[in-house]
């Protein structure tokens, strides 16, 4: 069962790493320097077991000023947060920083602390807890439960593990109602251990990892990202295996320096194949102001703004972009923007991040990942503020979980898991595709599919549909006596149409290729187009060849209906018939083509083998003596026999060929009648 983690908020010197050592008995402060001087400068961690399952990972976070970069990186992989205020100083200058960093990270699970209360009168509690209050009232933590404590006489550590059980249950409840995402430990540690090799920290999610798992770092060049999961440590022990929340992997294989604090390790194609992780210099986002101090929310930055980017434990230059159609205002005060990076980072779509002023080093806003590479060129003419607007509700309402299906999706298709049934309204998802592919509202759902794949959005499969109709069209109407256009001509022609709607990238080429097959598999489907073979055609122009091409065939068989038949082609052209035809033929069983310029009408050839079993059952066949019975020439016989021996119904040995393993059971005579009684 994967744990939930929990990260610490506040103010230095209130009490955040003491008041997890009293829940824990674990000092979290593992640096020398920071038990030298009593505070935490980097991200440290502890563990809470309540002996039922229930499990909860802290990860304590540094609360001075200047190490807001560090809180950050501890910050980026939570599932819920413990805001601690000391009831001696109140909420002070990183109480209210950090609760605007949990508000831009849309944390809405957590407890808030009031510590020390041992140290001060009781309307002084009462004071800090009303206004602590406050202060979370316009975030995304308003309404978390306030509680108050003392480390040094125990009071109200109780009551605190108790709602902490029952935050961890309700985390865990609402996880269980979300499809699996992918496979990703965001790095927050790394280091070498001698004689063991490198090991890395960080918050697992989106399912189990197990010992000698392959996985990939990101970013990486190619050639030098996969490595092999040596060992696992859980809470200070060996593990098999984990499926969430914190671990420690021991790795082999991985390049020198690749494995760094804000590089993603993730599950490769060949481990699960629902990898969605892209490595991005321009993501599409969502934009949101903080809420602050009570107030109402500030408006996002403005276009142009260049900012530091906090994504997952990863921290990068970002300019704000928000011209034109990369910017719609959304419901809640939000807008979309495109973020320009100064360097590449590696992303899945819903993931959150903080925007942060370099200097002075203040948060401006929250974002959410719409697209990690959005798209350009053709596909981005699609774009519309609407578009933008639904997936950007879509991408909102993930939290709310996805019962009846869900959503998983990257640049130009909506990749789907777990789908029962996706109305074009979109209803919650846990992430989805680029605004290049989404459709608005439709009278018809969108194209649904089973496992892990592309989903298209509505309008891109009527523009689909459409096309193939024409294309199928314009095949009868260039040649009349075809059967059809070849299915497989269909499809490429499709592909192409579809990287002009939406931006694809490479390595979803086998996805975007089975998309298009449920495309025209729809069409066949509700009977808009039909199918003949490896041909499909007009339904209204009947099943089977028009008149005039069935002509052409019935003349072709009568020409190959002898020993020894015209060369095809020869034939062919005589008949008049198309290629179409001759494959019409073959398909229904008509005629048996045995080389690229050899047929015979199917009774022909049937009654010709026959004839030579027959012989080879009395004794090993030539194929002199094969061609004195059928009267033809040896061009003909070689080509049975080679043919009938290819099949296993005859074997060629030295004598001459024999019946092989897959020959007919001869026909035994009838036996003669019992002799009746004599009268």
């Amino acid at each position: 069962m994967p744990t939930v983690v929990v990260g610490t908020a506040g103010h230095i010197d209130h009490g955040k790493t003491t008041l997890l050592r009293a829940l824990t008995g674990i000092d979290a402060d593992r640096l020398p320097e920071e038990r030298e001087r009593g505070m935490t400068i980097d991200v440290g961690y502890a563990h809470l077991d309540f002996g039922d399952g229930t499990s909860l990972d802290f990860v304590d976070v540094p609360g001075h000023d200047r190490l807001v970069g560090n809180m950050l990186v501890g910050a980026g992989e939570i599932d819920a947060a413990l805001l601690v205020v000391a009831a001696d100083d109140g909420p002070r200058a990183q109480t209210i920083e950090h609760i605007e960093l949990l508000d831009a990270l849309e944390i809405r699970d957590g407890i808030v602390v009031v510590t020390k209360i041992d140290a001060v009168q009781p309307d002084r509690v009462a004071s800090v807890v009303e206004a602590t209050g406050t202060l979370i009232g316009a975030t995304s933590f308003a309404g978390s439960p306030i509680v108050t404590a003392s480390t040094v006489t125990g009071e109200g550590i109780e009551a605190l593990a108790h709602l902490l059980r029952e935050l961890a249950r309700r985390v865990e409840t609402r996880a269980l109602t979300r499809p699996p995402g992918s496979k990703r430990i965001a790095i927050d540690r790394a280091f070498e251990v001698r004689g063991r090799g490198v090991v890395v920290t960080g918050t697992l999610r989106g399912g189990p990892i197990a010992t000698g798992d392959r996985l990939r770092v990101e970013p990486s060049a190619p050639g030098e990202r996969e490595g092999r999961v040596r060992e696992i440590q859980v809470h200070g022990g060996t593990r098999p295996s984990h499926d969430g929340g914190r671990i420690a992997l021991n790795l082999a294989g991985f390049e020198a320096g690749l494995l760094r604090r804000g590089a993603i390790l993730t599950a490769g194609h060949g481990i699960d194949g629902t990898d969605r992780l892209l490595v991005s210099l321009r993501p599409a986002i969502i934009l949101r102001g903080l809420g602050g101090s009570g107030s109402a929310r500030r408006d996002p930055p403005r276009d142009g703004a260049r900012l530091r980017l906090h994504l997952g434990t990863e921290q990068v230059d970002a300019v704000v972009g928000r011209r034109g159609l990369e910017s719609p205002e959304l419901p809640g005060d939000a807008v979309t923007a495109i973020l320009r990076l100064g360097a590449p980072v590696a992303t899945f779509p819903g993931d959150r991040g903080v925007l942060r002023q370099p200097s002075p080093g203040e948060a401006v806003a929250g974002i959410r990942v719409l697209d990690a590479r959005p798209p350009r060129g053709v596909s981005r003419r699609r774009v519309t503020a609407e578009r933008q607007v639904a997936l950007a509700r879509a991408i909102e309402d993930s939290d709310a979980g996805a019962a009846s299906g869900a959503l998983v999706g990257l640049h130009g298709a909506i990749a789907a898991t777990r789908i029962a049934a996706v109305v074009a309204v979109l209803a919650p998802v846990a992430a989805l595709a680029p605004v290049g592919a989404l459709a608005l509202p439709a009278d018809r759902p969108a194209t649904t599919a089973s496992g892990t794949g592309l989903l298209l959005a509505a309008d891109v499969v009527s523009a689909l549909e459409g096309r193939a109709e024409a294309l199928v069209a314009a095949h009868h109407e260039a040649d009349t006596a075809s059967v059809g256009i070849p299915l497989q001509e269909l499809r490429t022609a499709l592909g192409v149409a579809l990287r002009r709607f939406v931006t694809i990238d490479r390595s979803m080429s086998a996805e975007a290729a089975r998309a298009v097959e449920r495309v025209v598999d729809g069409l066949l489907g509700r009977g808009r187009i039909a199918r003949e073979g490896d041909r499909v055609r007009d339904p209204v122009r009947g099943a089977g060849p028009t008149p005039e091409l069935a002509a052409a065939m019935d003349r072709l068989e009568v020409l190959l209906a002898v020993p020894a038949p015209p060369a095809l082609a020869e034939a062919v052209a005589a008949a008049g018939c198309s290629p179409e035809g001759v494959q019409a033929l073959v398909t229904a069983g008509r005629i048996v083509r045995i080389s690229t310029d050899l047929a015979w009408a199917s009774p022909t050839y049937h009654e010709l083998a026959a004839r030579a079993l027959a012989l080879a059952r009395r004794a090993p066949l030539s194929p002199a003596a094969f061609r004195d019975e059928t009267r033809t020439s040896r061009r003909y016989v070689l080509a049975i026999l080679e043919d009938l021996d290819r099949r296993g119904i005859l074997v060629r040995t030295a004598a001459g060929h024999i019946p092989g393993p897959r020959a007919p059971r001869a026909a035994q005579p009838a036996p003669e009648p019992a002799a009746g009684p004599v009268a």
